[in-house]
């Protein structure tokens, strides 16, 4: 077993020793949670939930609906998430390709290296937002890299401040079990060292993770 693999497996039990399971991502249906996975750019999850609320009382967690809702009504209803203009789009151009995509990759009849190629071609959906499409709504077993990933690894001193995205990626899914669920709760578990003390403002004093800073 390579260092590297050790490190990253000691982080993942000290985590979950810490926090236990996380069970994410919220949503009630793999739409909910791809269009949370779009919403959440840029902003937390605390103001997704109470833009998915406002789509859930006005019935618009459904494709055709959100095709043909008006652009401007949406964003409306969308305005907790941040940037609603900007997703309103987004989130058209990701159901629009749901529309025509969907049934085949929840019956997983698509390769995955072509499904997220296909999503990375929709227009608003970076890397991020496809992985986490595909790891949580799509079930895939893709590894999620976010802002809470990158600064705890930094901080780390595993990566540098510009190691990519990909490169990134491929240090958990070249060192770790291609395991579903095993991505999920690790991806969660990150998140909520981000929420807890890996902030931006560090708390390393009480993190479970200190015993690698010394």
């Amino acid at each position: 077993m390579n260092d590297t693999k050790i490190i990253l497996l000691k982080f993942y039990e000290s985590l979950l020793t810490q926090f236990g399971k996380q069970y994410w991502w919220p949503g009630d249906t793999p739409l909910e949670v791809a269009i949370g996975a779009v919403l959440t750019q840029n902003t937390n999850w605390t103001n997704v939930e109470k833009a998915i609320n406002n789509l859930k009382k006005t019935n618009l967690i459904d494709v055709q609906r959100i095709i043909d809702i008006d652009s401007k009504k949406l964003a409306e209803l969308i305005r907790p998430s941040g940037y609603f203009n900007l997703k309103a789009d987004r989130l058209k151009n990701m159901v629009k390709w749901w529309q025509k995509n969907s049934e085949n990759a929840l019956e997983k009849q698509v390769e995955l290296v072509d499904l997220r190629d296909s999503l990375l071609n929709v227009n608003g959906i970076g890397e991020e937002t496809a992985d986490s499409i595909l790891l949580y709504a799509f079930e895939y077993p893709t590894f999620v890299v976010d802002a809470y990933t990158r600064r705890f690894l930094i901080r780390h001193s595993v990566i540098y401040k510009k190691t990519s995205y990909s490169d990134i990626k491929s240090l958990f899914e070249t060192h770790l079990t291609h395991d579903l669920s095993f991505y999920q709760e690790f991806h969660a578990l990150i998140v909520a060292l981000g929420k807890t003390y890996c902030k931006t403002s560090r708390q390393c004093e009480n993190c479970c993770l200190s015993w690698h800073l010394k």
